[in-house]
């Protein structure tokens, strides 16, 4: 599930790529921004054995970034738990554009992690 706020893309590509690569089937949901992925993971979270969670967050002048932050971990962990199914969570959540660009790698860490849980090879 990718958020369409901020530049999510070379996040997703690392992700896409290592699941190409273990040739996993996929689908791209979207979503206006992060907030709203734990709400669409919930919504399909019995159409698909993981997911993984593409966004980033990039602290502003508001303690927004904390609360939009820690409510986006909270409930992918929460839905990850209660349905039993791994969720990657590859959004990153930056203080400058410059930092989140640098950690675009995270969406192949993400698609690695969910990939061990269902230990697909």
């Amino acid at each position: 599930v990718r958020s369409k706020y901020n530049d999510t893309t070379q996040i997703l590509r690392s992700a896409t790529k290592e699941l190409k690569k273990r040739k996993i089937y996929f689908k791209i949901l979207e979503v206006p921004g992060a907030f709203e992925i734990p709400v669409i993971i919930a919504k399909n979270i019995n159409k698909f054995d993981g997911f993984l969670a593409v966004g980033s967050i990039i602290k502003g002048q508001t303690p927004n970034f904390d609360f939009i932050s820690q409510a986006i971990t909270n409930g992918l962990i929460q839905l990850s738990i209660l349905n039993k199914k791994p969720i990657g969570n590859a959004v990153l959540t930056c203080l400058t554009q410059k930092q989140a660009k640098m950690r675009a790698s995270k969406g192949y860490e993400a698609a690695i992690a969910v990939c061990e849980v269902l230990n697909v090879k």
